[in-house]
Protein backbone atom coordinates (compact mmCIF):
# COMPACT_ATOMS: atom_id res chain seq x y z
CA UNK A 1 0.00 0.00 0.00
CA UNK A 2 2.63 2.15 1.05
CA UNK A 3 5.91 1.22 -1.49
CA UNK A 4 8.55 -0.31 -0.98
CA UNK A 5 11.42 -0.57 1.84
CA UNK A 6 13.14 3.10 2.14
CA UNK A 7 16.55 2.73 0.99
CA UNK A 8 18.63 3.20 4.29
CA UNK A 9 21.25 4.75 1.81
CA UNK A 10 18.73 7.45 1.11
CA UNK A 11 17.70 10.31 4.17
CA UNK A 12 15.28 8.78 7.03
CA UNK A 13 11.49 9.20 6.34
CA UNK A 14 9.19 9.68 9.30
CA UNK A 15 5.25 9.50 9.31
CA UNK A 16 3.53 12.02 11.66
CA UNK A 17 0.15 11.93 13.04
CA UNK A 18 -2.08 13.79 14.83
CA UNK A 19 -3.88 12.13 18.08
CA UNK A 20 -7.29 12.90 18.00
CA UNK A 21 -10.15 11.62 15.20
CA UNK A 22 -7.45 10.71 13.56
CA UNK A 23 -5.83 7.94 15.55
CA UNK A 24 -8.24 7.49 18.32
CA UNK A 25 -12.26 7.90 17.80
CA UNK A 26 -12.48 10.39 20.50
CA UNK A 27 -10.07 13.22 22.29
CA UNK A 28 -7.63 11.78 24.80
CA UNK A 29 -7.57 13.86 27.14
CA UNK A 30 -11.64 14.22 27.45
CA UNK A 31 -11.75 10.50 28.06
CA UNK A 32 -9.87 10.53 31.14
CA UNK A 33 -12.10 12.88 32.97
CA UNK A 34 -14.06 10.30 34.82
CA UNK A 35 -10.37 8.69 35.90
CA UNK A 36 -9.64 12.19 36.63
CA UNK A 37 -12.64 12.68 38.56
CA UNK A 38 -12.68 10.08 41.03
CA UNK A 39 -8.68 10.73 41.57
CA UNK A 40 -9.53 14.06 42.76
CA UNK A 41 -8.44 16.23 39.90
CA UNK A 42 -11.78 17.95 38.84
CA UNK A 43 -15.31 17.87 40.06
CA UNK A 44 -18.93 16.67 39.22
CA UNK A 45 -19.45 19.64 37.58
CA UNK A 46 -16.18 19.84 35.24
CA UNK A 47 -17.49 15.90 34.28
CA UNK A 48 -20.52 17.13 32.93
CA UNK A 49 -18.82 19.88 31.20
CA UNK A 50 -16.27 17.41 29.28
CA UNK A 51 -19.06 15.40 28.67
CA UNK A 52 -20.46 17.70 26.43
CA UNK A 53 -16.89 18.92 24.90
CA UNK A 54 -16.40 15.54 23.85
CA UNK A 55 -19.62 15.49 21.91
CA UNK A 56 -19.03 18.94 20.54
CA UNK A 57 -15.49 17.67 19.84
CA UNK A 58 -16.90 15.01 17.86
CA UNK A 59 -19.48 16.76 16.11
CA UNK A 60 -17.36 19.46 14.73
CA UNK A 61 -14.22 20.18 16.79
CA UNK A 62 -13.10 23.61 17.51
CA UNK A 63 -11.38 26.38 15.27
CA UNK A 64 -8.44 28.26 15.57
CA UNK A 65 -10.37 31.52 17.77
CA UNK A 66 -11.35 28.88 20.18
CA UNK A 67 -8.47 26.51 20.47
CA UNK A 68 -6.48 29.87 21.65
CA UNK A 69 -8.74 30.47 24.00
CA UNK A 70 -8.30 27.03 25.45
CA UNK A 71 -4.62 28.02 25.90
CA UNK A 72 -5.40 31.28 28.40
CA UNK A 73 -8.20 28.72 30.48
CA UNK A 74 -5.85 26.17 30.76
CA UNK A 75 -4.13 27.46 33.42
CA UNK A 76 -6.96 27.96 36.05
CA UNK A 77 -7.98 24.59 35.50
CA UNK A 78 -5.01 22.57 35.99
CA UNK A 79 -3.30 24.55 38.31
CA UNK A 80 -1.85 22.33 41.55
CA UNK A 81 -2.42 19.09 39.63
CA UNK A 82 0.44 16.79 40.99
CA UNK A 83 2.26 15.05 37.89
CA UNK A 84 3.15 11.76 39.16
CA UNK A 85 -0.57 11.31 40.35
CA UNK A 86 -1.88 12.17 36.67
CA UNK A 87 0.49 9.69 35.40
CA UNK A 88 -0.62 7.11 37.95
CA UNK A 89 -4.48 7.25 37.04
CA UNK A 90 -3.24 7.67 33.04
CA UNK A 91 -1.16 4.55 33.44
CA UNK A 92 -4.26 2.42 35.46
CA UNK A 93 -6.84 3.20 33.10
CA UNK A 94 -5.25 3.64 30.00
CA UNK A 95 -5.97 -0.03 28.91
CA UNK A 96 -9.78 0.31 29.55
CA UNK A 97 -10.17 3.65 28.15
CA UNK A 98 -7.93 3.78 24.58
CA UNK A 99 -7.48 0.09 23.62
CA UNK A 100 -11.33 -0.09 22.46
CA UNK A 101 -11.37 3.62 20.44
CA UNK A 102 -7.51 3.15 18.17
CA UNK A 103 -9.28 2.88 14.92
CA UNK A 104 -8.32 -0.45 13.01
CA UNK A 105 -7.24 1.93 9.88
CA UNK A 106 -5.08 3.89 11.76
CA UNK A 107 -3.05 0.74 13.56
CA UNK A 108 -2.43 -0.82 10.13
CA UNK A 109 -0.93 2.55 8.78
CA UNK A 110 1.56 2.11 11.07
CA UNK A 111 2.65 -0.85 10.87
CA UNK A 112 3.13 -0.15 7.46
CA UNK A 113 5.14 2.39 7.75
CA UNK A 114 7.39 0.95 9.98
CA UNK A 115 7.88 -2.06 7.88
CA UNK A 116 8.39 0.23 5.29
CA UNK A 117 11.30 1.92 7.61
CA UNK A 118 10.00 4.86 8.49
CA UNK A 119 9.69 6.39 12.03
CA UNK A 120 6.12 7.37 13.52
CA UNK A 121 5.53 10.07 15.22
CA UNK A 122 2.16 11.37 17.48
CA UNK A 123 1.79 15.22 17.20
CA UNK A 124 -0.64 16.18 19.68
CA UNK A 125 -2.00 19.24 21.07
CA UNK A 126 -3.00 17.12 24.26
CA UNK A 127 -0.63 16.68 27.40
CA UNK A 128 2.66 14.52 27.47
CA UNK A 129 1.50 12.36 30.52
CA UNK A 130 -1.50 11.12 28.04
CA UNK A 131 0.17 11.78 24.72
CA UNK A 132 3.56 9.30 25.86
CA UNK A 133 1.34 6.30 27.25
CA UNK A 134 -1.06 6.38 23.89
CA UNK A 135 2.14 6.78 21.94
CA UNK A 136 4.09 3.55 23.68
CA UNK A 137 1.16 1.49 23.55
CA UNK A 138 0.61 2.36 19.45
CA UNK A 139 4.31 1.79 19.01
CA UNK A 140 5.36 5.53 18.21
CA UNK A 141 9.06 6.15 17.68
CA UNK A 142 8.18 9.89 19.37
CA UNK A 143 5.33 12.01 20.56
CA UNK A 144 5.29 16.11 19.69
CA UNK A 145 3.09 17.66 22.78
CA UNK A 146 1.60 20.41 24.71
CA UNK A 147 4.13 21.06 27.71
CA UNK A 148 2.64 22.59 31.32
CA UNK A 149 5.48 24.32 33.31
CA UNK A 150 6.02 21.68 36.52
CA UNK A 151 7.04 23.69 39.96
CA UNK A 152 9.48 22.20 42.44
CA UNK A 153 6.61 20.48 44.42
CA UNK A 154 6.02 18.32 41.41
CA UNK A 155 2.51 20.29 40.31
CA UNK A 156 1.70 22.39 37.81
CA UNK A 157 2.13 25.69 37.86
CA UNK A 158 -0.75 27.00 35.55
CA UNK A 159 1.60 28.22 32.74
CA UNK A 160 2.48 26.64 29.08
CA UNK A 161 5.75 26.19 28.43
CA UNK A 162 4.71 24.88 24.81
CA UNK A 163 1.72 24.47 23.20
CA UNK A 164 1.60 21.73 20.41
CA UNK A 165 -0.89 23.54 18.02
CA UNK A 166 -1.30 24.74 14.24
CA UNK A 167 2.03 26.60 13.19
CA UNK A 168 4.30 25.55 16.33
CA UNK A 169 3.04 21.70 15.34
CA UNK A 170 4.86 21.96 11.83
CA UNK A 171 7.81 24.23 13.29
CA UNK A 172 8.91 20.81 15.62
CA UNK A 173 8.38 18.93 12.65
CA UNK A 174 10.95 20.65 10.99
CA UNK A 175 13.10 20.70 14.20
CA UNK A 176 12.82 16.85 14.43
CA UNK A 177 13.83 16.53 10.26
CA UNK A 178 16.88 18.54 11.07
CA UNK A 179 18.16 16.83 14.67
CA UNK A 180 16.90 13.22 12.79
CA UNK A 181 17.78 13.54 9.21
CA UNK A 182 14.40 13.67 8.26
CA UNK A 183 13.60 14.01 4.08
CA UNK A 184 10.37 16.02 4.79
CA UNK A 185 9.48 15.83 0.99
CA UNK A 186 9.47 11.84 1.85
CA UNK A 187 7.08 11.88 4.46
CA UNK A 188 4.02 11.56 5.59
CA UNK A 189 1.31 13.58 7.55
CA UNK A 190 -2.21 12.65 9.05
CA UNK A 191 -5.03 14.60 10.32
CA UNK A 192 -8.31 15.57 10.87
CA UNK A 193 -8.16 19.28 11.54
CA UNK A 194 -8.04 22.56 9.31
CA UNK A 195 -5.75 23.78 12.41
CA UNK A 196 -2.87 21.11 11.71
CA UNK A 197 -2.92 22.35 7.47
CA UNK A 198 0.58 23.70 8.68
CA UNK A 199 1.61 20.54 9.67
CA UNK A 200 0.24 18.79 6.52
CA UNK A 201 2.10 21.20 4.24
CA UNK A 202 5.20 20.63 5.90
CA UNK A 203 5.60 17.11 4.18
CA UNK A 204 5.53 15.64 0.63
CA UNK A 205 2.66 13.59 1.58
CA UNK A 206 -0.28 14.99 3.49
CA UNK A 207 -3.48 13.46 4.33
CA UNK A 208 -6.54 14.60 5.52
CA UNK A 209 -8.56 11.36 7.83
CA UNK A 210 -11.99 12.27 9.02
CA UNK A 211 -11.76 15.59 8.27
CA UNK A 212 -13.91 18.70 9.33
CA UNK A 213 -15.84 20.55 6.49
CA UNK A 214 -12.93 22.89 6.11
CA UNK A 215 -10.30 20.53 6.02
CA UNK A 216 -12.23 18.53 3.46
CA UNK A 217 -12.59 21.72 1.23
CA UNK A 218 -8.54 22.70 1.68
CA UNK A 219 -8.26 18.58 0.76
CA UNK A 220 -10.42 18.77 -2.30
CA UNK A 221 -8.65 22.10 -3.56
CA UNK A 222 -5.32 20.74 -2.96
CA UNK A 223 -5.47 17.31 -4.55
CA UNK A 224 -4.50 15.59 -0.82
CA UNK A 225 -5.63 12.23 -0.30
CA UNK A 226 -8.84 11.60 2.20
CA UNK A 227 -9.27 8.69 4.36
CA UNK A 228 -12.17 7.69 6.07
CA UNK A 229 -11.21 5.83 9.22
CA UNK A 230 -14.56 4.46 11.19
CA UNK A 231 -13.17 0.54 12.32
CA UNK A 232 -12.13 1.78 16.57
CA UNK A 233 -10.93 -1.74 17.36
CA UNK A 234 -8.81 -3.52 20.57
CA UNK A 235 -5.15 -3.88 19.58
CA UNK A 236 -5.41 -7.54 21.18
CA UNK A 237 -7.93 -7.94 18.88
CA UNK A 238 -5.79 -7.49 15.26
CA UNK A 239 -1.76 -8.24 15.10
CA UNK A 240 0.22 -6.70 17.73
CA UNK A 241 1.74 -3.66 17.21
CA UNK A 242 5.44 -4.04 18.30
CA UNK A 243 6.51 -2.24 21.28
CA UNK A 244 9.23 0.92 20.37
CA UNK A 245 11.78 0.99 23.01
CA UNK A 246 13.34 4.02 21.76
CA UNK A 247 9.94 6.21 22.52
CA UNK A 248 11.11 9.55 23.04
CA UNK A 249 8.90 12.79 23.93
CA UNK A 250 10.23 15.45 21.41
CA UNK A 251 7.85 17.93 23.35
CA UNK A 252 7.27 17.32 27.02
CA UNK A 253 3.43 17.15 27.78
CA UNK A 254 1.08 18.72 30.37
CA UNK A 255 -1.81 16.39 30.27
CA UNK A 256 -4.11 19.22 31.47
CA UNK A 257 -4.11 21.23 28.45
CA UNK A 258 -6.37 19.56 26.21
CA UNK A 259 -8.86 19.15 29.15
CA UNK A 260 -8.60 22.54 30.35
CA UNK A 261 -9.02 23.90 27.21
CA UNK A 262 -12.40 22.03 26.04
CA UNK A 263 -13.93 22.50 29.39
CA UNK A 264 -13.84 25.93 29.19
CA UNK A 265 -15.38 25.42 25.10
CA UNK A 266 -17.89 23.18 26.61
CA UNK A 267 -18.79 25.95 29.50
CA UNK A 268 -18.70 28.68 26.84
CA UNK A 269 -20.99 26.93 24.72
CA UNK A 270 -23.58 26.55 27.44
CA UNK A 271 -23.10 30.05 28.12
CA UNK A 272 -23.81 31.04 24.87
CA UNK A 273 -27.12 29.11 24.30
CA UNK A 274 -28.22 30.02 27.55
Amino acid sequence: MLGLVDNHSLPRTAAFFDLDKTVIAKSSTLTFSKSFYQGGLINRRAVLHTAYAQFVFLAGGADHVQMERMRAYLSALCRGWNVQQVKEIVAETLHDLIDPIIYDEAASLIEEHHLAGRDVVIVSTSGAEVVEPIGELLGADRVVATRMVVGDDGCFTGEVEYYAYGPTKAEAIRELAESEGYDLARCYAYSDSVTDVPMLETVGHPHAVNPDRALRREALARGWPILDFNRPVRLKQRLSVTPRPALMAAAAVGAAAATAGLVWYASRRRMSTA
